[in-house]
């Protein structure tokens, strides 16, 4: 053991030195300092005079000062006291026994350190000063309680607002009697004495408490475990001190106030220059054993050193990591110089130059004199910049967009008009305007050699094509193409691109058009312009003007480039879905072309000739696998897929196709097996007659007749198993039946039917009547149905419902005074208006409504209530009415026919301004419709009512 202990003490004797740099010149050594040294020679067992104070408590430095003075002489003495004891006041520490509450947020105090605190009570810090005034400078510090849903500032704010009873229960009741050392402004500096216990409270505001002094428990200071427990505690703190420079000030300035380390003054110096939380330190100002307390301290301070070597790892690894990249930066650069000197090698900036020039060189001469003076500019601004500067990087990134733009390429246009229409009819069917278009474009560019850019706005409803014939208008005229959607777009940079100056800048839509396709004269499809947004950051609608106005698009000026770029050539094609909401200057500036629904037969050639095609292939399926009747697909169009356009149709049949893979893998899944396993078997055994032949043959040394033929006898009975194998599989594959989709099977694959008729009455009854509507979808008939309430002298009223709009409802009031002077004037006699309330409405009740070419419809819907009429059959009406009963113009034409001839309307009664507008229209869509063009509604009530009267 002892010679255990003189090892330990050399060991402690180099932390010692360690530590020794640190004390001031012309300071006395502390007790510890000398001890880790090696020089207190004043008793040979040096570490127990070390750790083992004869002080009673072990942790009253006045005392221990005193009974260090009886060991030495009187300079000793008076030398010792004065660098170990405490301030001498008054009032004795020991006589402390009512306190002031002072409440800690963050740490307990331990004895012999110093802490700060701001105090924020005035009340209390007004106390504390009176205290001190007083010769009584102490308080007590008690650490407040963690409180679960309270962090940090909020805790803190928490105890200020407590008095009294409620901030005592959020204090521990063990804490430490501080001396006040000086008192600045709120910041009250404390230093830790002894422990307290607190009794019970004295006074609320501020809060006052009576206090216990407490004492460690006994200990046997000469104890085995409890001096290998401190040694351990001292190496710990030994090694951590090595590490980290302001724990060494720590040990220093302690040990100069504290006087002798004692066994409970080390726990508390580990535990309290630890990084532990409040709670573990709490802990350890709690323990009264001396040796759980030191186990405790332990487990702290080892923590710490853990701590310590991951970040001693961490910052090595930095400093390798940053030494390595420095030092790879210097050998770079000194390769640069060599190679420069040497000749072998440019430096970047002669090799961006070379490279930009290496652009500009085979179109030099179709770039703008405007453009290459700026180019040149920047080039020789480039040679005179570090390469490690901004503004280096600015005009390398400008300069790069600058030479890879298209300047004067243009890509070799199509003038064929026969092969232009053959590309168009491939890939869509109908859009006979649309294609016209194009061709009449294509025409006008062979008549002059050349062709210039355009603006053309595509209308229509969602699925109609609109996205895909831009493509195929692209591949018909032969140039690039470009696609970008403008749907929701808020910042104009997105068009007229970013300035320089701004981190990140980048240049608009068309520049980055011009570089991706690398020609100057590419198709440029802009979708979705009529759901252009508008934020902050401008008006993207009014950027688009200058983009899109042929007068301008040839100096379109970007706010990147800051030059003028010729978009002249440029073809671009706009898509939306209501032209209504495209600001009017913006439209003014295009060509619209309206692309209305299809109607059943045109979706029927659609889903033929092109959906049916590529989902067939998409889906593997052999068009001998697979039957879809002509019904089914009617039933499809009609059923399921009411809608203008054709994507929902599309997704329907692929429905059905995914539906037959399955039905065709399952049918088929037991072919594929049978087969390998019969040509495994046959393979088997040629390979078993093979290897029979060749042993026999090793055998032998020669071939004999006899074995060959058995041989070849052998080898042909596998290749019958073989053909006898393959017409096993033929027969079985003839059993799998070809799919067939007909109209009876067809909710087996796409489930029940979505739609139902339009049409509600065979017949009309009196009072209603069929009308023709407009939607975003295509067009749809609807009835306008008039019931009577109530009737009486003087009752005459009008109720409305069917969720209808404000145009809406002031046509019904319209129709409703029109319908008034009318039968008045065909039956003077006639009060029924006036003396009957009459309900209108318009289903169905959940869908809104809006417009006012219902009013000719109204009107007849309530002269047939008033004159107990029923309307002609199978006739629909639209337009608008004035109060002069004249019929204005309405739209959708196209739509309102198509939504007819699906309702099986023979008759149809439209304003005369629409003969235009239907005389437009294919024959296939007018065939079987008798339509009539009115000014006045006297011709609507002619045709409406006149088959009743020649009944009756």
């Amino acid at each position: 053991m002892l010679k255990a202990l003189t090892t330990r003490c050399s060991a402690h004797a180099a932390f010692g030195a360690q530590l020794r740099r640190h004390v001031p010149a012309g300071e006395p050594a502390s007790p510890l300092l000398r001890l880790l040294r090696g020089q207190n020679r004043r008793s040979p067992y040096l570490f127990r005079r070390f750790f083992c104070s004869d002080s009673t408590d072990g942790s009253d430095p006045v005392d221990t000062a005193g009974l260090e003075a009886k060991r030495v002489d009187a300079g000793e003495e008076a030398a010792e006291s004065k660098s170990s004891a405490i301030v001498t006041t008054v009032v004795r520490p020991e006589d402390c026994l009512t306190v002031i509450a002072l409440p800690l947020p963050h740490r307990p105090l331990f004895p012999g350190f110093y802490m700060p605190i701001y105090v924020k009570d005035p009340k209390l810090l007004a106390a504390l000063v009176e205290s001190r005034k007083r010769q009584a400078p102490y308080t007590g510090a008690f650490l407040i309680k963690e409180e679960e849903g309270t962090e940090g500032s909020d805790s803190e704010k928490n105890v200020y607002d407590l008095k009294g009873k409620d901030l005592l229960n959020r204090l521990h009741d063990v804490g430490t009697l501080a001396q006040i050392t000086s008192i600045q402004g709120d910041q009250v500096v404390l230093i830790g004495h002894r422990r307290l216990r607190i009794t019970e409270m004295v006074s609320e505001d501020p809060l006052t408490v009576k206090v216990d002094h407490l004492k460690e428990k006994s200990f046997d200071k000469d104890d085995d475990i409890l001096k290998a427990t401190s040694f351990e505690v001292i190496s710990t703190l030994r090694d951590v001190l090595k590490t980290s420079p302001l724990w060494r000030d720590h040990a220093q300035t302690y040990t100069q106030h504290i006087g002798d380390f004692t066994y409970p003054r080390v726990a508390d110096f580990g535990a309290a220059i630890s990084g532990a939380n409040k709670s573990q330190c709490q802990q350890v100002l709690e323990e009264l054993d001396v040796h759980k307390r030191l186990k405790l301290t332990l487990e702290l301070v080892k923590k710490e050193m853990e701590i310590s070597k991951i970040q001693e790892s961490i910052a090595k690894a930095i400093e390798e990591k940053i030494s390595g990249e420095q030092r790879r930066y210097l050998l770079n650069e000194q390769l640069k110089a060599i190679k420069k000197e040497l000749g072998l090698e440019t430096d970047d900036k002669t090799a961006l130059s070379a490279k930009f020039r290496e652009r500009l060189d085979p179109k030099k001469e179709k770039i703008p004199p405007h453009v290459l003076q700026v180019i040149e500019e920047e080039l020789t601004k480039l040679q005179l910049l570090e390469a490690s500067s901004s503004e280096f990087n600015v005009t390398r990134n400008y300069l790069d967009w600058l030479t890879a733009l298209p300047w004067g390429e243009y890509s070799d246009e199509n003038f064929d008009v026969i092969q232009a229409q053959k590309i168009l009819d491939e890939d869509h069917y109908g859009l006979t305007d649309v294609k016209e278009r194009i061709l009449e474009f294509i025409a006008v560019g062979k008549l002059r050699g050349t062709s210039q850019g355009k603006i053309i706005c595509l209308s229509g409803p969602p699925g109609v094509g609109k996205t895909s014939i831009g493509r195929s208008i692209a591949r018909a005229l032969n140039r690039k193409f470009y696609r970008f959607s403008v749907g929701g777009l808020s910042d104009v940079a997105e068009i007229k691109g970013h300035r320089r100056t701004y981190i990140g800048a980048m240049p608009g839509k068309m520049v980055q058009c011009l570089k991706s396709v690398g020609t100057a004269n590419p198709l440029v499809l802009i979708d979705e312009i009529d759901k252009l947004g508008r934020g902050h950051a401008g008006d993207p609608a009014s950027a688009m003007l200058e983009l899109l106005d042929p007068e301008q698009n040839a100096n379109f000026l970007d706010h990147y480039l800051d030059v003028p770029i010729d978009l002249s050539k440029v073809l671009f094609v706009c898509t939306a879905n209501v032209i209504e909401m495209i600001p009017n200057p913006l439209l003014d500036r295009m060509e619209v072309i309206s692309i209305a629904g299809y109607i059943t037969d045109e979706k029927m050639h659609i889903a033929r000739d092109y959906l049916e095609k590529t989902t067939r292939e998409a889906c593997g399926i052999k068009p001998e696998q697979v039957e879809v009747t002509d019904s089914a697909l009617l039933a499809l169009i009609e059923n399921y897929c009411r809608e203008a356009g054709v994507r929902n149709l599309q997704k329907q049949i692929e429905k059905i196709y995914r539906k037959i893979a399955l039905q065709l893998v399952r049918q088929g899944g037991y072919i594929e097996p049978l087969f390998n396993e019969v040509k495994a078997e046959s393979n088997s055994v040629s390979d078993g007659s093979l290897i029979e032949g060749a042993e026999a043959e090793s055998l032998e040394g020669s071939t004999d007749v006899k074995e060959s033929a058995m041989e070849a006898e052998i080898v042909d009975s596998s290749n019958k198993e073989m053909v006898e194998a393959e017409k096993i599989v033929e027969k079985e594959a003839e059993k799998v039946e070809r799919v067939l989709v007909d109209s009876s099977n067809l909710v087996d694959f796409v489930g029940k039917p979505v739609f139902h008729a339009d049409r509600i009455y065979e017949q009309t009854p009196i009072g209603v009547v069929m009308g023709l509507a407009w939607t975003a979808m295509g067009g749809s008939t609807l009835y306008i149905e008039t019931s009577q309430i109530e009737q009486g002298e003087g009752k005459g009223a009008l109720n409305l419902t069917g969720q209808l709009g404000d145009v809406m409802k002031e046509s019904a009031q319209i129709a409703h005074t029109v319908a008034r002077a009318i039968l008045l004037d065909k039956d003077p006699e006639n009060l029924y208006f006036a003396n009957t309330k009459v309900h209108l409405h318009v289903p169905a009740g959940a869908t809104p409504k809006d417009g006012p070419s219902a009013g000719c419809t109204m009107i007849t819907s309530l002269l047939s209530l008033a004159m107990n009429k029923p309307v002609k059959k199978d006739l629909a009406m639209t337009g608008e009415v004035t109060l002069t009963r004249k019929i204005l113009p309405i739209g959708g034409v196209k739509e309102k026919t198509i939504a007819a001839r699906r309702s099986d309307v023979k008759t149809i009664i439209f304003p005369s301004a629409n003969r235009r507008d239907f005389d437009e229209l294919a024959p296939n869509v007018k065939e079987g419709i008798e339509v009539h063009f009115v000014d006045d509604y006297s011709q609507i009530y002619d045709l409406a009512f006149d088959c009743t009267d020649k009944a009756q």
